[in-house]
């Protein structure tokens, strides 16, 4: 920590342009400055249809539960000309199928793991108990299986799994594990919006990586970046270059930042407007029109856009306007440019589906009776000061109480904060009303330096005194470095207890 409080004040002190003279490698550093910056606007070829993953296959139980079987395995993938490059995937090799269930499905999962170390799946934005969270503390050895099952009880969401392994979640999902979870339910499939998948609804699984001269993933960090590894070319779905031939007016992008540290600024290559219906939890209660939407790693958003017969498109991600200081965001991928993906729509387009006037419901927080007020600091690689400890039980909650969390980032770096089991109502941002895009449900916000972001949540159903839950930074180097801390749910009269070794998974059938 005092190295990088070092680093900024030697930023500020430079005084010629961004300041990363000061420094004292002169003109290295300002050569870099001006090399480092990524854009691959006009320079992608757009030629490979964009995959879609499939939809995961289930079987149904003798007690009605879907039951789903997915397995970690490690294999080959070619992503471009030369040599495949070594991935890991569910169910393939290389991400994996999308789940899709909807609210009041119990489901359960059989979970295989044929790699030679020891992973998790995590299930990023479901309301679920702690022992079938899949975090650090539900890991699954080689040769293992892991068998969790519950109902699902939440609004209609783009939500998806991951790995979750203390120390090593960055390793993993840079290797490819992870995949979509996909939420319905009967208040959103009778609004009428584009939902065939594959068709007018679309995953967009976005990554960035970078590949070595043999196609070897490279997860290296960059000079001067505080986030980890930063990749030169963009994947979705697992594809470079991709293209999608548009049949319909409407189509419904679900776009997730499934990548390790970049942050996104997604729009079209001509600033068309489109809109976005949902967020992180669901729904929004109307649709908002605007020309450009910012996902953080782990967040997601719906949005809806228009074509017109015979054109092309291309989705990019633009530079983020805010966020960094003392010049650090050209090195951490601020001013970088992308082009992500082709949209080629026919000649004739159908149209059949609509952006209703009223969608989800709105957060209901904001008036509710406040149990507690938490604050949490974010610098460096520690919350509070503190490091994530697997045996430490940072605080409890107590079940059907709503609590406002007060979360603010204390470095001039980049962080998010993601919280699981709940989606939570972005109340305020440094005491103004959010911007439209953080007014919905949401588990996982970009938090722009030494701003006050204070959020309402309300725990509810499921209570452990034992096993915890995760809140952590989503920048995957940050959360495997310390960034992390945890918490239980407490019943009526239940005290914090010892989370036991092993988190309860010990199936080897």
């Amino acid at each position: 920590m005092k190295r990088r409080k070092a680093l900024q004040w030697s930023l500020i002190g430079g005084g010629v342009g961004v300041g990363v003279l000061g420094l004292g490698l002169g003109g290295t550093v300002a050569y870099l400055y001006n090399e480092v910056r990524i854009d691959t606007v006009g320079k992608v070829d757009f030629d490979a249809p964009l995959a879609i993953p499939p939809l995961a296959e289930s079987e149904t139980d003798s007690s009605g539960a879907r039951v789903f079987d997915l397995e970690t395995r490690s294999g080959e993938t070619r992503f471009k000309d030369g040599p495949a490059t070594e991935t890991w995937g569910v169910n393939g090799a290389y991400l994996g199928p999308t789940i899709r269930a909807g609210r009041g499905e119990e489901v359960a999962f059989r979970i295989t793991n044929t790699l030679d170390e020891t992973t998790s799946i995590h299930w990023h934005g479901m309301h679920l108990p702690a022992v079938m969270d899949g975090g650090p503390h539900q890991e699954i050895e080689p040769g293992s299986h892991w068998t969790p099952q519950w109902t699902i009880d939440q609004p209609a969401a783009t939500l998806w799994y991951h790995p979750h392994p203390h120390g090593r979640t960055a390793e993993h999902v840079y290797k490819g594990l992870s995949g979509m979870f996909i939420v319905d339910d009967d208040e959103s499939e009778a609004l009428g919006l584009p939902s065939d998948y594959g068709v007018d609804d679309i995953p967009m699984i976005v990554q960035d990586r970078k590949f070595d001269d043999e196609n070897r993933f490279d997860d290296g960090g960059a000079f001067l970046a505080s986030q980890g590894v930063l990749g030169d070319t963009i994947l979705v779905n697992g594809t470079v270059g991709p293209y999608f031939e548009v049949t319909t007016r409407l189509v419904r992008l679900r776009l997730l930042n499934g990548s390790n540290s970049r942050l996104y600024t997604f729009g079209f290559s001509d600033d068309r407007p489109f809109a976005l219906i949902a967020t992180d939890g669901g729904l929004l209660p109307e649709a908002h029109e605007t020309d450009r939407i910012e996902l953080s790693p782990g967040e997601r958003a719906e949005i809806v856009v228009a074509f017109t017969p015979g054109e092309t498109v291309d989705l990019r991600s633009h530079p983020t306007e805010e966020g960094y200081v003392f010049g650090l965001g050209r090195f951490n991928g601020a001013d970088d440019r992308f082009d992500v993906c082709r949209f080629r729509a026919a000649d004739s387009l159908a149209d059949e589906t609509e952006i209703p006037a009223a969608m989800g419901a709105a957060p209901d927080l904001a008036e509710a009776e406040v149990a507690q007020e938490r604050s949490f600091r974010l610098s460096g690689t520690s919350i509070n000061g503190e490091k994530m400890a697997m045996d430490r039980i940072d605080f409890g909650v107590r079940e059907g109480t709503v609590e406002v969390w007060e979360v603010v980032n204390n470095d001039g770096y980049l962080h998010n904060f993601h919280v699981h089991d709940v989606q939570f109502q972005v109340l305020d941002v440094d005491g103004a009303a959010p911007p439209p895009h953080l007014r919905g449900w949401k588990d996982t916000v970009r938090l722009v330096p030494q701003r006050r972001y204070r959020l309402a949540m309300r725990f509810s159903d499921y209570t452990d005194p034992n096993l915890p839950y995760m809140y952590h930074c989503h920048l995957l180097l940050h959360e495997d470095q310390g960034m992390m801390g945890q918490f239980v749910v407490l019943g009526e009269g239940e005290e914090i207890g010892t989370v036991p070794e092993g988190g309860g998974v010990h199936d080897h059938s």
